[in-house]
């Protein structure tokens, strides 16, 4: 299989809150990123308190289809409504609520109603503001303050080039003046090591302070090295009445409004993002909240994983510049080039892989279940090691640990479970090959995979029989956060988890 990428509209709740620092006195000190890992195009809202983050999730669409979902439990799944399905012309749908209506903004950009009971959306849509004269004007979001309507959008594409722009009317349809300070939020043109910066949203604390939250890539200007992909970033807002807001520029570590103190009294069941991850699998154990998918396994709760002749994978954020993660694999296949593994999984074009496959051997008529280190990338990939399992590792779980040490490398190591001193090194490939390329607009993700390469029925998804995959002992904890191009801090992962 080999499908494309494109925009899907689906959102998905960020089931974190936002992980700070608090200083002492009128301001605090934090630092960014304040969701580290794979979090694009960020939204947040502070209600009684407690501060709700929604990140774009980008998924395979075959079309643009928007999604509303209603419920009066945020925190419980069966509480939630069925989807009710808008169908926008352009990208970004942001909700704005004003009189008694609601409307729909989006890429370019253009405003409709929206009828949330039944998806209506109010013909034709109504042109509001083409921004800057930048490429991909989108990401808009509405703000009602002293009098105005304030128009914020992302701009310059997801690049080098990506800023937030702003304009202002008396009336939601426009016309819509512009800000002559345009961009009020960049990072283009610098040095700094917080790059792409843009598509963001502002909201208030308790005390009325004005904040915002966008997207950011830690690559420096060389755009070369950025595993984690598009990131949100926090950043404090002065906004005085009648004015338009100044958005303090994002950098690594940041001063800001007083902060609340860090709470993890919260309702729901998912972890903290910068928590380490210790799961002890037993058969049938869902899984859990924080991990995702590429193809749904065909064995829906773990340990077990069933290859599809794509690449099935379930795994989560790397979220840590420096981190640890193993899983203990128990796989005994029975058809050639049936496999099994861990993976640092940009998108099926770009990920580096070491796992378990049976190959046909020239030298034997049975095929050898041997270790394989392999990449798969749009830039120069390093060679493939394939090694026989030795025999003395036969009689339990084998150990697949990725480990990156510097923040540009990943070494992919295995060993029996038993036995943890012997070590096969496997190989060491350059994060760059999970960095950009076909998965521009997410972040890498850390994981375990099933496939049978291809083999198998045509027509089918099914690999032949007897290659599913046990997985056990699943263990991440990061160690340190870049947030400049000198600087690192600790990871809020504890060690006593590996």
């Amino acid at each position: 299989m080999n499908l494309s990428i494109t925009f899907s509209l689906a959102l998905f709740w960020c089931s974190e809150a936002l992980s700070l620092f608090q200083g002492v006195g009128t301001n605090s000190t934090y630092y960014n990123p304040v969701l580290p890992g794979w979090h694009s195009d960020p939204s947040c809202i502070q209600v009684n308190g407690t501060f709700y983050a929604i990140c774009e999730y980008l998924g395979m669409s075959y079309g643009i289809v928007g999604v509303l979902f209603k419920t009066q439990d945020l925190f419980h799944d069966e509480a939630w409504s069925d989807p009710v399905r808008f169908y926008p012309t352009k990208i970004d749908p942001d909700i704005f609520w004003d009189d008694g209506k609601v409307y729909s903004a989006t890429e370019t950009v253009i405003l409709q109603e929206l009828d949330v009971n039944n998806g209506t959306l109010s013909q034709p849509p109504l042109s509001l503001w083409n921004g800057t004269g930048g490429v991909w004007p989108e990401g808009p979001h509405i703000y009602k303050k002293d009098g105005y309507y304030y128009l914020m959008i992302a701009e310059g594409g997801t690049g080098l080039d990506h800023a937030i722009m702003i304009a202002r009317s008396t009336n939601i349809t426009g016309p819509y003046e512009a800000y002559t300070h345009n961009p009020i939020l960049s990072n283009r043109g610098t040095n700094e090591y917080f790059q792409t910066v843009g598509h963001g949203d502002l909201f208030q604390d308790v005390q009325g302070n004005w904040w915002g939250i966008c997207l950011s890539t830690r690559s420096g200007p060389e755009w070369e090295i950025y595993p984690m992909g598009r990131e949100a970033s926090l950043f404090p807002v002065t906004w005085n009445e009648g004015e338009w807001p100044i958005l303090e520029p994002v950098r690594g570590k940041m001063s800001g409004w007083q902060l609340p103190p860090e709470n993890r009294t919260l309702p729901g069941d998912g972890p903290f993002n910068g928590d380490p991850d210790s799961y002890d699998f037993n058969a049938g154990s869902a899984i859990p909240a924080n991990f995702m998918y590429w193809r749904v396994p065909r064995a829906a709760t773990s340990p077990e994983l069933t290859g599809q002749q794509g690449l099935a994978f379930v795994g989560r954020r790397q979220t840590d510049t420096t981190f640890t993660f193993s899983v203990d694999l128990a796989f005994s296949p029975q058809a050639a080039n049936q496999e099994a593994g861990v993976t640092v999984f940009l998108t099926q074009l770009n990920h580096i892989d070491v796992g378990l496959v049976l190959l046909s051997s020239n030298t034997s008529s049975k095929p050898q279940l041997s270790l394989r280190f392999r990449t798969i990338g749009t830039i120069t990939a390093p060679t493939p090691n394939i090694i026989p399992v030795p025999g003395t590792w036969a009689n339990g779980p084998i150990r697949l640990q990725i480990q990156n040490t510097n923040g540009t490398h990943y070494n992919l190591v295995a060993m029996p479970a038993s036995n943890t001193t012997a070590q096969i090194n496997l190989g060491t490939a350059s994060a760059a090959l999970v960095s950009g390329g076909s998965g521009s607009f997410v972040g890498s993700l850390l994981g375990v995979y099933a496939t049978c390469n291809g083999e198998g029925a045509a027509g089918s998804l099914d690999c032949p029989a007897g290659g599913n995959a046990y997985f056990q002992r699943w263990r991440y904890s990061g160690s340190t956060q870049q947030i400049s191009a000198t600087e690192s801090i600790p990871s809020i992962a504890n060690p006593e988890f590996m």
